[in-house]
């Protein structure tokens, strides 16, 4: 007798194989089918006009996006592979073949929707006892554009090109106007040579106009906040008769800086600096985490390398959940997110705020650990009430939550579901790849928490 199991691909099926026993009844393809089909898509259906042939129920291709980005699979040819080469993208998908065209277009054309969606799931998690929220942690990383940063032009480098190609372009033409076209090289098209450089010429005379467009908002903002400084320091000395100490702000400079640039293939992504050292044509994703379950409740996606930035607009979105979630009671975050005013903001809507003032040492000395620190004097300002609130006892186990929950989730989606790089080009739309990120995170992590 053999000691293997019978070998037999010839036989046929006596009866048609049902998908839905292949898959383990704890299987994370039917946790997302449930759940998304316990959604309201109501919105998503009303976008479809029914003319033509007859369309995949919305239901599906979310479904198939999410399960998709939740084990890595981002790319639309893939998923669409995948529903005949996987059985749990055949479960989702129900046995059709929704084309790699239709996976795409769903994606683009639904962005906005899915920020409805994610409250939703975030509803659902509450109904399930995952959700409770109190304390979050908040804090962004860079993630990278779908462009080269060696597509990116600077205004200084535009300028001594321009005057390279435009010369180029007259020795062609002159070139191209002898009679004698022996000087030609082999294959070289004059016609191809001249069209090439004129339309790179285009595209930088274009670059340098958006450029210095950047430039003229930027300068606007900082002149403003420059008028802001002088009045409350000319405020001060009609206060107490005494000139403020420190120098005067000094005035921003008017128009582009050389070093100001911007990328030809995805023009709303910046060059942002990366951890480890060097830059990246990339995002800053945003993402306020629940120290308890670890779920991402608010994102956000910005341009801006700086952090100071997002508290509010972070503020804004928890004020916009349903009030049926809960109140947030403490915001933990890391120096980059400091300021007197994302303090006040916070204090201002009940939330109780941790976030360093500066960099903690690696190694404090076990008196610093285990003692409380020295009273506040009476006169203290907001920086040093936020450092003593944070060399507390209790100030230093709350803090010690940011780095186990929201660290570690950007640490899973980069590492283990492999989202390093956005598929999609523009804030807008990078932002609602962003949510379905999250939105597929916290689907994994909910089936993870859920009761067996």
């Amino acid at each position: 007798m053999s000691r293997f199991h019978p070998v037999d691909r010839q036989t046929g099926y006596l009866l048609p194989p049902s998908v839905d026993e292949w898959l383990p009844e704890d299987h994370l393809a039917r946790f997302i089918v449930e759940v998304v089909d316990g959604l309201d898509v109501s919105a998503l259906e009303k976008a479809y006009a029914g003319r033509g042939s007859t369309a995949y129920h919305p239901t599906v291709l979310l479904a198939l996006l999410i399960y998709g980005y939740a084990n890595g699979v981002f790319s639309s040819r893939k998923i669409e592979r995948a529903t005949y080469d996987s059985v749990a993208f055949r479960h989702i998908a129900a046995g059709t073949h929704p084309d790699h065209d239709t996976l795409a277009t769903f994606r683009r054309r639904f962005l906005d929707e899915l920020a409805g969606l994610f409250v939703q799931v975030l509803e659902m998690a509450q109904e399930m006892k995952l959700l409770t929220l109190g304390t979050l942690s908040l804090d962004g990383t860079k993630i990278k554009a779908n462009a080269s940063r060696h597509s990116a032009l600077s205004h200084g480098r535009i300028e001594p090109l321009e005057i390279q190609l435009k010369a180029e372009v007259e020795s062609l033409l002159a070139q191209a106007e002898q009679a004698d076209q022996s000087t030609v090289p082999d294959g070289m098209n004059l016609p191809e040579e001249i069209a090439r450089r004129q339309v790179r010429l285009e595209a930088m005379a274009a670059a340098k106009v958006k450029i210095e467009e950047r430039a003229k908002a930027r300068f606007e903002k900082e002149q403003a906040e420059h008028e802001a400084k002088l009045a409350h320091r000319a405020q001060k000395l009609k206060e107490s008769g005494k000139k403020p100490g420190g120098k005067p702000p000094k005035p921003p400079t008017a128009g582009p800086k050389a070093q100001d640039q911007l990328n030809l293939t995805d023009e709303e992504s910046r060059m942002l600096p990366v951890p480890g050292g060097g830059f990246e044509q990339a995002y800053n994703a945003q993402a306020a985490v629940d120290t308890t379950s670890m779920l991402i409740v608010t994102l956000g996606v910005t341009q801006a390398s700086n952090d100071k930035e997002q508290v509010l607009p972070m503020l804004e979105q928890l004020a916009a959940l349903p009030a049926s979630l809960g109140q947030v009671e403490r915001l933990l975050a890391d120096t980059g997110f400091y300021s007197a005013k994302n303090t006040e903001a916070c204090e201002a809507r009940g939330i109780d705020p941790f976030i360093a003032v500066k960099r903690d040492k690696h190694h404090p000395a076990p008196q610093e650990r285990f003692t409380e620190p020295a009273a506040l004097p009476a006169n203290a300002s907001p920086t040093q009430t936020m450092a003593h609130k944070l060399k507390t006892k209790a100030g230093r186990a709350l803090y010690a939550l940011r780095k186990q929950t929201v660290e570690p989730v950007f640490g899973i989606i980069k590492s283990v579901l492999g989202f390093r790089q956005f598929s999609l080009r523009g804030l807008k739309q990078v932002t609602g790849e962003w949510t379905l990120v999250c939105l597929a995170w916290n689907l994994k992590r909910m089936a993870v928490l859920r009761p067996q």
